[in-house]
This record gives C-alpha cells, sequence and structure tokens, in this order.
C-alpha cells in the first residue's frame, strides 16, 4: 500500500524538514506486521514528493492475530490488507512520522506552523459508504477531494465497482493536521482495525483530534467506526469532546503508536505498555511554552482538564501542603505534576484498579525515574471505602473527579475512611456541575458512562458542608473554568481544612 505527499511550496524540499526524512536517502522501518520504506521520487526546488510504502509480510500478520480477530480463519490469509491502505498505514505512519506529527522541527522551527499546499494520494482505499463519503470526511476539514470508485476487475465492466477508492487530497493544510487526518480516518473509512481496541484508543482519538473533531459535522460516525463501534468506548469519547469543547486537549500532544496491539486484550495491554513509554505523563505550561515559541501550534484556551488541574495544584500551594496524596489517581496525571514540582516532598498515589497504576507507572518512567525522585513517591492500589493506614500522614489529599463514581450508597465509607481515619490537614474534592451539563450542545445525560450521579451547586454544597461538620473541618468553594452566570462553572471545587480545635 503506498501513500504520497506532495508540495510545490518552495523551496519544496522543506518537506524533508517537516518529515524529517532526509529526500536523498531510502530508509526503512520495521513494523510488527512487515516494512514501511520512505523515498522521494520527486525533490526539487519547485516540487517534492514523499512516498510511504507498507509492505505487509501476511505470515507476520496472521500470527499477530488471535481467534477473536474479525477475519479469523481463510480469510487470515485471502484479504487486501497487503494491497490496500488501512489501519496498518496508520500505524505505520504514527511511527515513521511521529515528530512530523506533532508539529515539530527543531531544524526549522517555524516550518510546522505554516500550512502549506498539499497533495496526498492514496491509490487503493477501503472505503464502507463509497466516494460520498470520502467527500463528507474530508471536505470538512477544508481538502479538495477526488474520490474515485475503483471497479472489481478493469476486465469485466459489468462486475461493476467494488467497495475501494482512488484518493486524492488537495489543499493547504500544516503538515502535522494532514497527517493526523489521515491517521483518524483511514480507519474510519475502511471501518475495521487490525488490532484490539482498548480504552486507550479514546486518548489516542481525542489527540489526533485536537482543533477539528468536535467542530465535524460528522464527529459521531468518526468516533463510532474508528472505535470499533464499542457503544461505551464512543460515548466515553463523545461525553470528553462534549465536555472539552474546542478546548480538546490542546496541551497534549499527537498519539504515537510504535507497533500495534494484537487481536488478544492481554497481550494487547502488554504492546501497550512498551509502545506508551515515550508518551510524557504530563504537559507542563513551560511545555506548551517553548513548543508556541517553536511555532509548532498556535495558542488555544487551556482545556478543562488541565485548568482543573492547575487549580488543585495551585491551591495545594497556597495551603502550604508539602505531602500530598492522589486519591484515585487513574493514570497518574496529577501525580506526575506533584513530582514536576520540587516543593511536593512526599506523594502519593492510590486507585482501585490495578491496571491503571500499571499505565500510571509507565506514563511516569517508573522504571527510569531518578532515585532521588523516586523516593518521593508511593503507588499503591486501594479502595476508598476500606480504612487503610496507607492513607495517613499526608498534609492534603485530592479526590479530583472521584466521588461521582462512587455509589451513593457507598460515599458515607469514603466519608469515614477519608475525613474520619486518615485526617489529613486539607482535602481537595472536584466535581462535575450537572447544572452546567446544558452548555454541552452534544451531551446528552452524565459526563461519563460511568457516574454514578453528578451534582449541583446546592446539593454538591449540602453534601459537603455535612461532611465537614460531622468530622470537624471547614469547608470553601471555589470555581474551576469558566463561570457561566446562569449555571455556574463547568467543575466545582471544595476546599476542607480541619478545624484545629476538633
Amino acid at each position: 500500500m503506498l501513500l504520497t505527499i506532495t508540495t510545490t511550496v518552495r523551496p519544496a524540499t522543506d518537506l524533508g524538514f517537516l518529515l524529517h526524512k532526509h529526500p536523498g536517502r531510502v530508509q526503512e522501518f520495521r513494523q510488527s506486521f512487515g516494512t514501511a520504506t520512505v523515498f522521494y521520487p520527486e525533490a526539487g526546488e519547485e516540487r517534492c514528493t514523499a512516498a510511504l510504502l507498507l509492505d505487509v509480510d501476511p505470515v507476520a500478520l496472521v500470527r499477530s492475530r488471535g481467534k477473536g480477530s474479525p477475519d479469523f480463519s481463510l480469510s487470515q490469509y485471502v484479504n487486501d490488507r497487503p494491497y490496500a491502505a488501512s489501519s496498518l498505514l496508520a500505524v505505520a505512519l504514527a511511527d515513521v512520522f511521529r515528530t512530523a506529527r506533532a508539529g515539530r522541527c527543531t531544524a526549522r522551527p517555524e516550518l510546522p506552523g505554516t500550512p502549506l499546499p498539499l497533495e496526498l494520494r492514496l491509490p487503493a482505499l477501503p472505503c464502507r459508504g463509497g466516494p460520498d463519503l470520502a467527500r463528507r470526511l474530508f471536505e470538512p476539514l477544508g481538502w479538495e477531494v477526488d474520490a474515485q470508485a475503483l471497479p472489481l476487475d478493469e476486465a469485466f465492466p459489468e462486475w461493476g465497482q467494488s467497495r475501494y477508492v482512488g484518493l486524492t487530497l488537495r489543499g493547504a493544510s500544516r503538515l502535522a493536521d494532514a497527517l493526523n487526518h489521515l491517521y483518524v480516518l483511514l480507519p474510519v473509512l475502511d471501518d475495521a482495525k487490525h488490532y484490539w481496541i482498548a480504552p486507550d484508543e479514546v486518548d489516542k482519538l481525542i489527540r489526533a483530534g485536537t482543533g477539528w473533531l468536535h467542530g465535524h459535522p460528522e464527529r459521531g460516525l468518526i468516533t463510532r467506526r474508528y472505535l470499533g463501534r464499542r457503544h461505551s468506548l464512543a460515548r466515553t469519547a463523545l461525553a470528553r469532546l462534549a465536555e472539552l469543547g474546542d478546548e480538546t486537549e490542546e496541551q497534549l500532544e499527537p498519539a504515537v503508536e510504535e507497533e500495534p496491539p494484537t487481536e488478544d486484550p492481554a497481550a494487547g495491554e502488554a504492546a501497550e505498555e512498551e509502545t506508551a513509554a515515550d508518551e510524557p505523563a504530563v504537559t507542563t505550561q513551560a511545555d506548551a511554552g517553548a513548543e508556541a515559541e517553536a511555532g509548532a501550534a498556535e495558542v488555544r484556551p487551556k482545556a478543562l482538564n488541565v485548568r482543573r488541574r492547575e487549580a488543585v495544584l495551585a491551591k495545594l500551594a497556597e495551603l502550604g501542603a508539602v505531602s500530598v496524596i492522589d486519591l484515585g489517581c487513574g493514570q497518574g496525571e496529577l501525580v506526575g505534576a506533584l513530582l514536576a514540582t520540587p516543593r511536593f516532598a512526599k506523594v502519593g498515589g492510590m486507585d482501585v484498579s490495578s491496571m491503571a497504576l500499571t499505565v500510571a507507572a509507565r506514563k511516569l518512567r517508573l522504571d527510569r525515574m531518578p532515585d532521588s525522585r523516586r523516593a518521593r513517591l508511593t503507588l499503591f492500589q486501594g479502595a476508598l471505602t476500606y480504612t487503610d493506614k496507607r492513607l495517613s500522614g499526608y498534609d492534603a489529599a485530592v479526590l479530583m473527579e472521584v466521588v461521582e463514581h462512587v455509589d451513593p450508597s457507598r460515599l458515607e465509607a469514603l466519608e469515614r475512611v477519608v475525613f474520619g481515619h486518615a485526617r489529613p490537614a486539607h482535602v481537595l474534592v472536584t466535581t462535575p456541575n450537572i447544572e452546567y451539563n446544558v452548555r454541552y450542545e452534544f451531551l446528552t445525560g452524565l459526563r461519563h458512562p460511568d457516574h454514578r450521579f453528578e451534582w449541583t451547586r446546592a446539593e454538591f454544597t449540602a453534601w459537603a458542608s455535612r461532611v465537614a461538620g460531622r468530622h470537624g473541618y471547614r469547608v470553601a468553594y471555589e470555581p474551576v473554568g469558566d463561570e457561566d452566570p446562569e449555571v455556574g462553572p463547568p467543575t466545582q471545587m471544595g476546599v476542607f481544612t480541619l478545624d484545629q480545635r476538633s
């Protein structure tokens, strides 16, 4: 399968700087399913073309599949995967052009932020929906689309058209945006993926869709197909898009894939542990500023999840906390931010999910963490509804977007464990404000499928006041995110402080 990228900007060989691939060399990149080769059929001042050729090894592809594969049996050996663009090409593109997708170019920092005249060609692309679907997906992104249905057999025109199209896209675009469009939309057009679709695919979709997916008229179709029609994942992704709006994960780099997971879920998790090691646990304001200075991306409003994390960090510093435990730490975003701040001499992270802790350890690069930083960190599995002495001994505890995941009948146990037994000097609780949900155009129901409830401002105030009074705390309330005059802020935060007289 083949992808060509052509530009006519002068000098056209700037394409080599953007792709980080020298026009004078042929480079090969091993994939678990074959070999990706990058070469330049033409490289002149007026016109330059880079080609990505993916040579799929059918035997290696079969070996990477399990019995849960949608094309198990004879179709493992007789299929279009070596010949037509698909998720295989998307994964190879993500690996080979990972720096270009991130919008970085150290040698020429002004280039990534500059739209270029581009022509992208895919000679054979499976398209379940035909040329019309290709136009519906790419034209809203500013592309001029030439999609031609390919005949089943040119020698027998009476057999009609196949489900494949020859696709050419023309337009002015940042190269990083163009590559991310292809990364997301190739498997969407094919309506299939060659690897197990795990929950982290939601993160990859959100990151690669930064700046364009939320406003796309076909975002529902794109989300469902990209996530293999797994309704729970699609619902999560759409809820996150609704919550983040145009601010969707601007602080995160596009997802990087080195190796596709296998079809076996357990093996897929193991493969993902290896591939995501290159992903940073946290993108700081300094990182974002450096990228902006390098011309990698325009400055956009911060995503709500970033503003929430920053609000928590600022409040912890204001309270003078030097030891903090993140209760329900998930994949370690807040833990990573705490470790990056030297004032926090002792950092803990607890979660009920061993899988989340495994991902957190990987993203934090625990195995390569300097000893001085590692000595400050404790990660462990536990449940907030059971007394645990490991929760004690911290100045502050954080429950960031956690309480709404607990069954209402078990909230009293959580209160007793955190406020009654652990009793840190300060507890920070953030939770969604359900009143604000009407401002999310595409949201129906709660913001996340695992939420047991979401509180109004009055309900949160009543709960927090009751807990504070019962356990000897004072509580203050602060908004997180832009406050709407009618429905309040998107996130509400309660800051509990232990009354020293109690």
